[in-house]
């Protein structure tokens, strides 16, 4: 009987473990799925999504499926914290990310620094200035200043010019990400040598931009950084256009000529900005398995409220669960200082490229392109899924053409 007994007892214990071991990992993060980021929030879900299916018919993480648990945010900081208590405490999920975005990825901070867990984060910047958490991963490649490096590419590029530009102007956003792109504009013309005019913010519901380009026209600078998002993008591009800004270099910040949507929309407008970007279509930045993902992805979007060609986010959205992923299996853990540990080590393979942290989880050494745009036609989305309608000037390592200078509309 005891025999019995004892043999009953292992078949259940060897079933409970059969079970646990068939449990889903699951993954939780809020997402900006509406209000002024959905769409890129929903693109990026997108690309999330065919990571989690790729891992999954290749037979899942140490042996077990992976399932998402999200909500959407809204773009509203104000509703982070308690959608990550909520996966935290409620759904018990094992593993966290953060939302797309500064302005909702610091807000989670302070949940996931409670709870100890290892934070990759999405487009994010400088969100770790002011935490200094050593478990939080950003796979926006800023670099290790990230402030300072966003915008490095720009005024190095205009400092190389001939004869040297000698005024700037700085116009943001009043909002965390544009006033953090602005204070590290406003050190980086400092140190080449540049004397800033014209310096001021705007409130972000703002829609009529050119009384504040005609501001900015009065004082003459030589060149002029935006910091904005998507809506001002547009309203700046349009208003430039409108009053004929005669700047000799225009752009760096402006959030949203990304977005194959609004470079359609926007067409001739843009030519010859020159504004950051994270990925085009260039022979310098084909790497491994980037285009595979890319056709992916343009499938899952067909016909759908998102970026068709997704050149901007999705790789990145991707890539920041490559990380996840590829560190849970050379870990063989979940353990969150295990899974940082080996983050802060270690060298990703990803479909944007080799990833390595440094010590305040930015990349280790930036690579934050500045492209220009060129020989914009009309109302044709066609031409920006190929090689030649955005110029990588910078920087030098993955340039794919020279600069045209200066601004010309």
């Amino acid at each position: 009987m005891r025999f019995a007994q004892w043999c009953a007892a292992l078949a259940a214990l060897l079933l409970a473990g059969a079970a646990a071991a068939a449990d889903p990992i699951k993954i939780g993060f809020s997402m900006a799925l509406t209000g002024p980021l959905g769409g890129n929030g929903q693109a990026a879900l997108i690309a999330m999504e065919i990571w989690k299916d790729d891992v999954n018919k290749a037979g899942g993480l140490l042996g077990r499926p992976v399932e998402f648990v999200y909500y959407d945010d809204a773009t509203s900081p104000a509703k982070v914290p308690g959608i990550y208590t909520k996966l935290l405490d409620v759904d018990k999920v094992d593993l966290v990310v953060s939302s797309y975005g500064t302005n909702v990825i610091a807000p989670a901070m302070s949940v996931v620094m409670r709870k100890h867990m290892a934070f990759p984060a999405l487009f994010g910047l400088a969100v770790n200035d002011q935490f200094g958490y050593d478990r939080y991963f950003q796979i926006m490649p800023a670099g290790p200043e990230p402030k300072v490096d966003w915008s490095r590419g720009f005024f190095e590029l205009a400092a190389a010019q001939n004869p040297k530009p000698k005024t700037v102007a700085i116009i943001a956003s009043d909002s965390e990400f544009a006033l953090n792109a602005a204070a590290g504009a406003r050190k980086n013309a400092q140190s080449l040598g540049f004397q800033i005019v014209y310096d001021k913010t705007y409130p972000p519901p703002t829609t009529d931009f050119t009384p504040i380009v005609r501001a900015i026209q009065a004082e003459n600078p030589d060149v002029v950084f935006v910091a904005s998002y998507p809506p001002d993008s547009v309203g700046m591009a349009k208003a430039a256009h409108e009053v004929g800004l005669k700047a000799k270099m225009f752009g760096g910040g402006m959030v949203g000529l990304q977005y194959a949507s609004l470079q359609k929309s926007l067409g001739p407008l843009l030519e010859n900005i020159i504004n950051y970007d994270f990925w085009v279509p260039a022979p310098t930045l084909d790497f491994p398995g980037v285009n595979e993902f890319l056709k992916k992805y343009q499938a899952a979007a067909k016909d759908k409220k998102v970026d068709p060609l997704g050149h901007y986010l999705p790789p990145y959205a991707y890539a920041y669960m490559q990380v996840l992923g590829q560190a849970v299996e050379a870990t063989k853990s979940l353990d969150q200082g295990k899974l940082s540990d080996y983050m802060h080590e270690n060298t990703f393979k990803t479909v944007v490229g080799d990833v390595k942290f440094g010590k305040n989880g930015e990349w280790a050494t930036s690579r934050m392109l500045m492209v220009q745009f060129r020989n914009i036609k009309p109302d044709d989305l066609e031409q920006f899924a190929h090689v030649g309608s955005r110029i990588v000037l910078y920087p030098p390592a993955f340039k794919s053409g020279d600069i045209v200078y200066p601004y010309k509309q």
